[in-house]
């Protein structure tokens, strides 16, 4: 699906008629839009506002829905998969920690992150082009435009902007980056997590939420907590970036500067400007994305949390690793050790693949966009366009693992489980 939608994008993208200019785009440029939209990433080697005309913007919102929209269908579908794959018993026992992946139909799961995607995307759009014509003066039409654009990048963490310099403009404007914060966050949780938060919004019950809700919600809030200090004592006295703020503006900047590296790749800070502290910090919650099954990329908050919970359980001394008084599996350890130590080869490839393509790239700048483009980020420090050829079709595969490695990885992980059958003599080799 995936493969067609770019495929699809791609011509589009070629047409004369997508450009401002009436000339065609040339392939890898189409490509690469069209891989970055499909992906939701955000990255670009040409702005989007200019570049391309209306046409062309209405392929791209199209692409980021398709891509939002069926990687969220596809996950769930995937994750009621996985639960069936359990067999009875243990659904039956696993069903109250499972109460958001139950048994439906494909029906019911379209049905509900359709209804999830455009209740919020509709609601954002409007707030969007109600302040774009109230605060800036656009006309309907372009008002209504851009709200409808950067509704649809948001809630699908895809990151692109009709501006060149993305969000800067309203880096202090509560209406504009408030709006766009909150969809970026909903979508970034997953729809387990929203359909179990409904589901139990009349109980108001923290313990009757699924293991998997608790430990998402947990984890992101202390992620954007950290990024949000991180960020803004990295950047609170630079001069190109937060310096000459006041104290309000620096502490909203800041906090929105934690909430976009979630994958959603707005930003309202100058990437390039950053100091390398700041930019350390971006990384991290890059690689890291965002909650599983939802329109994320990276590793997700999930698998963090579990390798957390095993460091944890380690420095303790304890056997097992518990959490809200449920002891993770020593498979789930295993599978969230496998992805994270095959993403962080697959952005090693690239960071090598980026600096041996050209001479202008620091190790900070290969590095950040490697990362970028594996959590499907969009953030950039600004070398992507000016990538030779080879770089950027580098990170179009980069952006595909960054999409589809992870959940098909944790699928292949589950489905091709099997007990071993023959047992050899344990013993310990020297760690550390």
């Amino acid at each position: 699906m995936f493969g067609a939608a770019i495929s699809m994008g791609t011509v589009l993208l070629l047409l004369p008629w997508s450009t401002t200019s009436g000339r065609s785009t040339d392939l890898v440029t189409a490509l690469f839009t069209a891989t970055s939209a499909v992906c939701v990433t955000g990255l670009v080697v040409v702005d989007t506002g200019t570049h391309f005309s209306g046409f062309g913007q209405g392929v791209v919102v199209v692409l980021m829905q398709l891509g939002g929209l069926g990687f969220m269908t596809i996950a769930s579908l995937i994750a009621m998969l996985v639960s069936r794959r359990l067999g009875l018993r243990m659904t039956l026992i696993a069903s109250r920690e499972r109460s958001t992946l139950s048994l439906g139909d494909f029906r019911r799961v379209l049905q509900g992150v359709g209804i999830v995607t455009l209740s919020i995307e509709g609601v954002v759009a409007v707030v969007l082009a109600v302040r774009f014509r109230t605060g800036y003066g656009y006309g309907w039409g372009t008002a209504i435009w851009h709200g409808i654009f950067h509704s649809v990048a948001a809630f699908n963490n895809a990151g692109f902007a009709l501006y060149p310099d993305s969000l800067t403009r309203f880096a202090t404007d509560a209406v504009v980056t408030g709006s766009i914060a909150i969809a970026i966050v909903i979508g970034g949780l997953g729809f387990p997590v929203l359909v179990d938060l409904y589901t139990n919004r009349r109980l108001r019950s923290w313990g009757r939420l699924a293991l998997h809700s608790r430990i998402t919600l947990v984890t992101t809030g202390c992620l954007l907590v950290l990024g949000f200090v991180a960020i803004a004592s990295a950047e609170w006295a630079n001069p190109a970036t937060l310096g000459p703020r006041g104290v309000i503006s620096k502490l909203w900047m800041a906090v929105f500067g934690s909430i976009t590296p979630r994958t959603a790749g707005f930003n309202s800070i100058d990437i390039g400007s950053m100091t390398d502290e700041g930019l350390l910090a971006t990384m991290i919650l890059m690689f890291v994305g965002a909650g599983s099954a939802g329109t994320s990329g990276g590793i997700k908050v999930g698998t963090a949390a579990v390798l957390a919970l095993v460091v944890w359980s380690q420095v303790r001394g304890t056997s097992d690793v518990v959490v809200f008084r449920r002891r993770i599996s020593e498979r789930v350890t295993r599978e969230a050790t496998t992805v994270v130590l095959l993403g962080f080869g697959a952005v090693m490839v690239t960071t090598v693949v980026l600096l041996a393509a050209t001479s202008a790239a620091t190790l900070t700048d290969a590095l950040f966009e490697a990362i970028s483009a594996f959590g499907t980020v969009g953030l950039s420090t600004g070398i992507t366009p000016d990538l030779p050829a080879v770089g950027q079709l580098t990170l179009v595969l980069t952006m595909l693992v960054g999409r589809l490695g992870p959940v098909t990885l944790g699928m292949a992980l589950v489905l091709r489980r099997r007990e071993t059958r023959v047992r050899y003599p344990e013993e310990a080799p020297l760690i550390g």
